[in-house]
């Protein structure tokens, strides 16, 4: 079946300002494609206020209304969105989708190595930069040395493929150079082992078990992530009796930055497949969302330890998408940010960035600050670890800092 290239994904903008621009795809299904779509969305920093999803398990029709800042560059989400569509091959001007997807081919990793004099919210300009140039931060160390230098190393891939060429190199140094000023000294880029990324078995040391544990009590529904007094509180119900050959999902809950993709991406680790979806906004918190769903074999889940542990598992991942704490580490204090990294080996986007973020409006300085994979129970984390700089003795109170840090994860600015 062919289609038009530029019918694939069809970017409509809004035309005034408080609308929505109105993302509309058509293409092959594939399970997980609905989360690929939603963490590209993410990645550009736009929030949908609304989705619908339909498809016979050959071909889906995805309509998304999205919200965000008006620096979007719409033409570059659009490539993206294509990308993360099944395979392609072209014939004259018709392109022709096929089911069958072939690996990705491991991007090449290359560490840029950021030397400088240390300022308040140097970390943070730095990461903006490079989300901005679409490089995607896989790991992180930062430290600072005793003159008030800073060595930062950040081992990055390029979403746009193109860091090898000499051309990108120098465009990363000159928008570092534009932003940071003259607090950069020197900066430099070279390809490494992909392999230097690669996950950790066990967890890191002195992580509290709090931070990565995988259950889930029912009784924090009730209680305010960090003592913030915001409850995020969620509903999830599993239905068989509307439809004859699919499950109904319902789940009602506040909304939070990257909420469809926190659900996709469950549903994708549980290779399930979505038939027809919608999801709505009620006002400016609550989010309701019908998702009709079957399991891999294409049938409908009726069993119900299965419905169970696919239910708990939703509403963990809504209610604690991510994990935040602040801990002692002798006389310091030490920030730590876990998230449970997908099967494919894709993290969450704009976690680091929205961490320095906070930090910065805080007017708080970090001394270090280090990212890693760790394998715990089986599933694999991305663990943020940022020691705090309270030298000058004018600490922001602990429980500040871990609300802000928590509401700017989530959206809740």
């Amino acid at each position: 079946m062919g289609i038009l290239h530029e019918d694939v994904v069809i970017i409509t903008p809004n035309q005034k300002q408080d609308e929505a621009t109105v993302i509309t795809i058509n293409c092959p299904d594939k399970t997980g494609l609905g989360c690929d779509l939603c963490r590209i969305i993410l990645f550009f920093g736009l929030s949908i206020v609304r989705g619908d999803v339909s498809t016979d398990g050959k071909w889906c029709f995805i309509v998304f209304w999205v919200v965000g800042k008006p620096s979007t560059q719409w033409s570059l989400l659009e490539k993206r969105l294509i990308e993360a569509c099944p395979s392609c091959s072209s014939a004259n001007t018709l392109i022709y989708y096929t089911a069958e997807l072939q690996p990705p081919k491991p991007p090449d990793v290359f560490l840029l190595k950021f030397c400088g004099n240390d300022r308040q919210g140097l970390l943070h300009d730095v990461t903006h930069v490079l989300c901005e140039l679409e490089l995607i931060i896989q790991r992180v160390k930062v430290s600072t040395t005793p003159d008030g230098m800073v060595m930062d190393l950040f081992f990055i891939t390029d979403a746009r493929e193109l860091l090898h060429t000499e051309a990108r190199k120098t465009d990363t140094y000159h928008h570092l150079k534009a932003v940071v000023g003259d607090s950069m000294v020197s900066c430099d880029i070279e390809k490494v082992c992909p392999d230097i990324t690669a996950c950790s078995q066990g967890p890191p040391f002195l992580i509290p078990p709090a931070i990565t544990e995988d259950t889930f009590n029912l009784e924090m529904l009730d209680q305010g992530q960090n003592g913030s007094g915001q409850s995020n509180r969620v509903s999830v119900m599993i239905d068989n009796s509307l439809s004859p050959v699919h499950t109904l999902v319902q789940i009602v809950c506040r909304d939070h930055k990257g909420l469809l993709y926190d659900i996709m991406r469950t549903l994708k680790d549980y290779n399930i497949q979505i038939s027809y979806g919608r999801f709505t906004t009620k006002g400016n918190t609550d989010c309701e969302i019908d998702l009709f769903i079957v399991q891999a074999d294409g049938k409908k889940i009726v069993d119900p330890s299965k419905q169970n542990a696919l239910c708990s598992r939703i509403r963990m991942e809504l209610f604690r998408p991510l994990r935040v704490a602040l801990v002692n580490r002798g006389p310091d204090t030490e920030l730590l940010v876990a998230n449970p990294v997908e099967l494919c080996g894709k993290g969450r986007p704009y976690v680091f960035y929205d961490i320095t973020l906070a930090l910065k409006m805080l007017n708080t300085d970090i001394f270090s600050a280090e990212i890693s994979r760790h394998m715990i129970g089986g599933r694999e984390w991305e663990v943020y670890r940022v020691l705090l700089d309270e030298g000058d003795g004018s600490s922001v109170p602990r429980s500040k800092i871990e609300e802000a840090v928590w509401r700017n994860l989530m959206g809740w600015e």
